[in-house]
């Protein structure tokens, strides 16, 4: 457990490949690392193709993991209800897609993407593509489930099975009525290597959708900037906590992101659940992005607390598919 622990806070660390982070994962503040701060250049910024002011704090609060259980739809749906949660992607392999596809279909103006998917993190609750199998063979472990880690998965999968399977997730969502309004990547297996990283991008660009790329990432990887087109979203910043924050600390880690908010684009990367019997037993003997850490999560994200942190210091929520407009 303590490798796999190890394994998904390495994952972050891919996704977003940012010089700060420590080993132990992401953190802000005191905490080095899950805040990310990228100066302006003397270009046209990310806000102002937007429409705002240069300094003006622009905010994207995004849960991931829709369609894994019912727990984490019915918090989410909640959370977007309250209007403080603002986006979310989708996991088009998993159980419970049928229902947050209703409420896709539901509500049309809904700001989700899709949360592209070839690992399968749990012990005891798995899935695997929706490619027949034989199709995409190498996508799979030895159990029959996609792999459980993202490194493991990008050692092992055939990059034209991988994209042949992201092809066939879109086109899936769109089946069900899901109209994305942007693309990210589970984990971050789509990050962990140039050619995967190309099939992102050939699915963004395909579908004339934003993905998940902060500019400091660009910034880090040396092939990244080579391999974007000029109208490509990149967004500012990215918050999102890691394990290294206790449960004690949590709303201060949150508190403290906003406070310390930059001028740009930033998302805050969240994720919702409750902590109940469904949830505990999908998370068994995998605290970290687990049953109680998403149901703090919702807590938080959810409260006047929140609310009013985010007046006080004049952040202005916004969505993925605002920054879609950019491309159309």
């Amino acid at each position: 457990m303590e490798v796999r622990v190890k394994k998904k806070v390495q994952a972050i660390v891919a996704i977003f490949a940012f010089a700060v982070w420590l080993s132990s994962g992401p953190s802000v503040s005191s905490h080095a690392g899950a805040f990310y701060a990228v100066p302006q250049t003397a270009t046209k910024t990310l806000a102002e193709r937007l429409g705002y002011p240069r300094d003006a704090k622009l905010l994207i609060v995004h849960a991931d993991d829709l369609g894994v259980a019912h727990s984490v739809n019915a918090a989410s749906i909640k959370a977007f209800e309250t209007g403080l949660v603002n986006s979310g992607s989708i996991m088009i392999p998993c159980p419970w897609l049928p229902e947050i596809a209703a409420y896709a279909r539901a509500n049309p103006n809904a700001d989700l993407g899709l949360h592209l998917t070839l690992t399968s993190e749990w012990k005891l609750f798995r899935w695997g593509s929706v490619l027949p199998k034989d199709r995409v063979s190498s996508l799979f472990d030895a159990t029959g489930y996609f792999y459980l880690t993202e490194s493991e998965a990008a050692a092992h999968i055939d990059v034209k099975e991988a994209e042949a399977e992201i092809r066939a997730q879109i086109a899936r969502a769109k089946s069900l009525g899901i109209q994305p309004t942007h693309l990210d990547s589970h984990m971050g297996t789509l990050y962990q290597t140039k050619e995967l990283f190309e099939v992102l991008l050939r699915a963004g660009h395909e579908n004339k959708l934003p993905m998940r790329i902060a500019r400091q990432q660009v910034n880090s990887i040396p092939y990244l900037n080579n391999l974007m087109a000029p109208e490509d979203v990149v967004i500012d910043n990215v918050v999102t906590i890691g394990p290294e924050v206790s449960a004690a600390e949590w709303r201060k880690y949150y508190l403290d992101a906003i406070e310390s908010l930059p001028a740009g684009v930033t998302e805050m990367i969240v994720h919702l659940a409750y902590d109940d019997q469904e949830m505990k037993g999908i998370a068994f003997e995998h605290p970290n992005w687990g049953s109680e850490w998403r149901q703090r999560d919702f807590d938080f994200v959810t409260s006047n607390e929140f609310r009013d942190a985010l007046k006080k210091h004049n952040v202005k929520l916004i969505t993925w598919r605002e920054l879609g407009k950019l491309l159309k």
